[in-house]
């Protein structure tokens, strides 16, 4: 049972962090933010996407849970969809273009609490385009709704610890990148979030075609529940 809640967290830290490593909007000015303030305003930013975007894994893990016996019975199809959607959000990311938009940004005098409620604003403002992708790295890292719905107090407690990995894994990441870019903000350039968008783009449609490689051969067969 311990091995097991660990790979749910592990999965769960896993689906947080590749939710949250695309430079969108919302990373654009967590990291100007943190460039034209400070490092806190930048974490505490952060923090505010990955509360919206936990709150949309919530969401995304009740829809999951109830489409579950549809979801087994075309799990094969649903998991290429998925893989392909993840593809496409890879060449998306890969070929997005933050420098305008850094450019374009200016982050004015405001408090703590008001960068945290403004930015968890936006991030659930997009919850239409958000939860799919959620429910594409759920299926991507074979994350199962209906065994945590459908089993008592276990299931429960799998689904907590699917979202507090979920969280953690989302808020590290957003704490992590804040920290870099505070450390490197005298030598950083908006040019280098090109950079990060194509690693980014190209690390996320490589998962995605894994995940269809591995729906049809057996790449590692002792990996997976």
């Amino acid at each position: 049972m311990g091995i097991d809640i660990l790979e749910i967290l592990f999965r769960g830290i896993c689906v947080g962090v590749a939710a949250s490593i695309t430079v969108g909007p919302v990373a654009v000015l967590c990291i100007q933010r943190t460039l034209s303030k400070n490092r806190r305003s930048g974490i505490v930013s952060g923090i505010g996407v990955a509360c919206a975007d936990t709150f949309m894994a919530m969401a995304a893990l009740f829809f999951y849970s109830m489409l579950q016996t549809q979801i087994e019975q075309y799990n094969t199809l649903l998991r290429v969809i998925g893989g392909i959607f993840v593809v496409i959000v890879g060449v998306y990311v890969f070929l997005q273009n933050p420098v305008p938009q850094i450019r374009r940004n200016r982050a004015g005098k405001s408090t703590l609490w008001q960068d945290f409620a403004s930015i968890f604003g936006l991030t659930i403002a997009n919850f239409i385009m958000v939860i799919p992708y959620i429910l594409a790295f759920f299926a991507v890292f074979e994350i199962s709704g209906g065994d945590m719905t459908h089993a008592g107090f276990g299931g429960l407690l799998r689904a907590v610890f699917t979202i507090a990995g979920f969280f953690g894994g989302a808020a590290a990441w957003w704490t992590l990148l804040a920290c870099v870019i505070n450390l490197f903000r005298r030598r950083f350039r908006p040019r280098h979030m090109l950079t990060i968008n194509h690693v980014a783009g190209l690390l996320i449609g490589l998962l995605g075609i894994y995940t269809i490689l591995s729906t049809f051969f057996d790449i590692f067969p002792n990996v997976g529940y």
